[in-house]
């Protein structure tokens, strides 16, 4: 049996490790220090540095040498992080350093740098940035990481479900945001965002931060979701009530938008041409002022959006690459995480109990409708 097989994480590491080394002696650098929680879990194959989920930067780096891969952190995380993020064999070092001496590991980066350049995500002083060819090959997921997406899909499409099913008109935006979070958190999953905006503020704002006002008819709920490092994002909405005529018609207006801009997600397109079509897709719709009113997503994965596609992103597509689009109107929106296959796009967040509709051979969400308002 194949060692990949034996400890398939591990091989994984060493993969990346590889593609790492290959950056290094490219740039005639002397070592790259990864200090981003996205850097970090994709270089460990899903380790979580975070504590603190709004900071980029966690509570460790790795530290990667033509000759180690070395975890550098303090003496507070260090016995988690090695029995509990870092405990499959992967053949990572520690450089453990008192809490109020971090100052130690910039010593150690640079003797293991050996007076040649250090490369960095979030460069500091004379350290340089990551070369961008590496930061492409992040956005094409191995195997291992694909399953990864595909169970933490799942998992935030039923914690989105659940939040929405249990809703109720007079629930405030914070208590629904907070049902959301508790579903997330239940199934090992970070709520890195929630937004929630009731029937008043959901025609008014595109990123609405949940208030204290309530829902009243309907409600729309969003998730950032994270989960070994990776994103699944998602919007859903319910309504208490029949939908009205208006929403139902450019609910379905926006889907065949929104078809248009998948259509275009092929390998070897760029994604400014995903941007383009669903530009046309606007205009065709007689919205043309609507795509300026909120980014319309791009390319996810170690980030809640890796690159946001726009009329002059010039980033090719890859199979393997995960996406999620969010075109919009006023008051409706649609958005799913989305793998691309050999065999075309993957919907990772639509629970198969969801109300869906078809739409150019794609499942696609509709509107909840839950218990009416007394």
């Amino acid at each position: 049996m194949s060692e990949d097989v034996l400890n398939p994480r591990a091989a994984e590491v060493a993969r990346k490790l590889h593609l790492v080394r290959e950056a290094l002696a490219q740039a005639g650098a002397g070592a790259i220090r990864l200090r981003g929680v996205d850097w970090f879990a994709w270089a460990t194959a899903g380790g979580d540095a975070s504590v603190l989920l709004a900071a980029d930067l966690g509570v460790a780096d790795l530290l990667v040498t033509p000759h180690e891969a070395c975890v550098l952190t303090d003496e507070i995380e260090a016995e988690r992080l090695r029995r509990e993020q870092l405990a499959d064999g992967l053949g990572l070092s520690f450089h453990i350093a008192p809490w109020a001496e971090t100052e130690l590991h910039d010593t150690y980066v640079l003797g293991a740098a050996a007076g040649a350049p250090v490369l960095s995500d979030h460069p500091r002083r004379d350290e340089r940035p990551l070369p961008p060819a590496l930061r492409l090959r992040r956005m094409v997921l191995e195997p291992g990481e694909q399953e990864r997406y595909r169970a933490l899909g799942g998992d935030a499409a039923a914690a989105m479900a659940a939040a929405l099913r249990a809703a109720r008109p007079h629930w405030t935006e914070h208590e629904l945001a907070a049902a959301g979070a508790r579903e997330l958190l239940a199934r090992g999953i970070q709520p890195a965002l929630v937004l929630a905006a009731g029937e008043r503020r959901l025609p008014l704002f595109r990123h609405p931060l949940p208030t204290h006002e309530a829902l009243g008819g309907r409600a729309m709920l969003v998730f950032c979701a994270r989960r070994h490092g990776l994103y699944a994002n998602l919007t859903r909405f319910v309504a208490f009530g029949a939908v009205p005529d208006a929403l139902r018609a450019a609910e379905q207006e926006l889907l065949r938008a929104e078809a248009t801009g998948l259509d275009a997600v092929r390998p070897g397109q760029s994604l400014a041409a995903v941007y383009h079509a669903l530009d046309a897709a606007y205009r065709h719709a007689n919205r043309p002022d609507e795509i300026r009113r909120h980014h319309q997503g791009g390319i996810t994965g170690y980030a809640a959006r890796e690159i946001v596609a726009s009329a002059s992103t010039a980033t090719g597509i890859e199979t393997g690459m995960a996406f999620a689009f969010n075109p919009s109107f006023a008051g409706v929106k649609v958005e799913d995480t989305f793998l691309l296959g050999p065999g075309g796009l993957d919907n990772l967040t639509l629970a198969p109990d969801w109300p869906a509709t078809t739409v150019d051979g794609r499942a696609r969400p509709l509107w909840l409708e839950g218990e009416a308002m007394p």
